[in-house]
């Protein structure tokens, strides 16, 4: 039991921000990760290297969110009407700087393809080896993937008059952490 409370408390809040990156919502990302230390807690002893049990969590988390997302688009669970209050509307104020915040909401905008390799690099700081593992693709499709995420991520900063920055800085996930956690 003491492994599990160590591993809960060493990547329940990296788990819940990358979970949140995939669902966009807090309550959902909230069921991802307990969802995945409740596959952990039944599972979790056939993982012979320990060392890998990050990668495991991360890789058990996306995979549930896959799983969610199919059967939501099976089965939607609410109608349009009940939700338009959550859909942003357009703010004007285009001379407002970029802050992490604002480039963490466009990262959302994005395609899930694109979305999850950023977040798990840029966010989570996962290498290109732990993404391929956690995503179960092959490198070279994830380095791709960061490149062209990079690339839409760009062109949404500069197409949202909202967000457009001065300039384009590089952007520090440690601003994010302050702000969130």
């Amino acid at each position: 039991m003491d492994e599990f409370q160590e591993l809960v408390d060493t990547y329940y809040q990296k788990l819940y921000r990358f979970g949140f990156s995939l669902a966009k919502n807090p309550d959902r990302a909230a069921d991802l990760v307990q969802q995945t230390f409740c596959i952990w807690a039944q599972k979790g002893h056939r993982l012979k290297d320990r060392t890998k049990a990050k990668t495991w969590l991360f890789t058990t988390l996306y995979r549930e969110h896959l799983g969610q997302a199919r059967r939501s688009q099976r089965h939607p669970e609410s109608e349009i009407g009940e939700v338009e209050h959550e859909i942003p509307g357009v703010e004007d104020g285009s001379d407002r700087q970029m802050d992490a915040q604002q480039a963490v909401d466009l990262l959302g905008k994005l395609d899930e393809t694109f979305r999850a390799p950023l977040t798990l690099f840029y966010l989570q700081q996962h290498s290109y080896k732990e993404i391929a593992s956690i995503l179960d693709v092959p490198i070279g499709t994830v380095m791709s993937r960061i490149s062209r995420g990079k690339e839409q991520l760009r062109k949404k900063m500069t197409a949202e008059p909202s967000s457009a920055p001065q300039k384009i800085v590089n952007f520090q996930p440690e601003s994010f952490k302050q702000t969130h956690g």
